[in-house]
């Protein structure tokens, strides 16, 4: 089961940073592939976390499907990037939620999910 480094640190009571680097050095050292976390998990947790409808939800992944199809998601963190893509879709099926709160729920900077939100309101088509 994927878990995020802020939800490991969490709880085993540990500071992240220590966490992150006892995890690159392990990878390092063992020669470990790490999967990638899914985008679309990642979206239904934030869309759970906010209480989104499930319209919204759909939406979101449908979006997110076309970003990861077309290489915009490539580098960019999946919980920031779930983030951006429910206020999104939030925007256009008219639900009222602030990016605070989505950023909030996905554990990323309100700055991250406005990043990300003017980037792919630019680079995708949403019909």
């Amino acid at each position: 089961m994927s878990r995020t480094l802020n939800d490991v640190a969490f709880l085993n009571n540990i500071k992240r940073k220590g966490l992150a680097r006892t995890i690159r050095l392990l990878i390092l050292e063992l020669d470990i592939k790490i999967p990638i976390l899914d985008p679309i998990k990642c979206v239904v947790r934030v869309a759970n976390k906010v209480n989104l409808s499930e319209k919204t939800k759909r939406q979101a992944m449908t979006i997110m499907h076309n970003v990861t199809k077309s290489g915009i998601s490539a580098g960019k963190d999946p919980m920031g990037l779930a983030g951006s893509v429910l206020y999104l879709s939030s925007k256009n099926s008219g639900e009222n939620i602030t990016q605070m709160d989505i950023a909030e729920a996905a554990g990323v900077t309100e700055v991250t999910i406005r990043n990300r939100f003017k980037d792919l309101r630019n680079r995708i088509d949403l019909n």
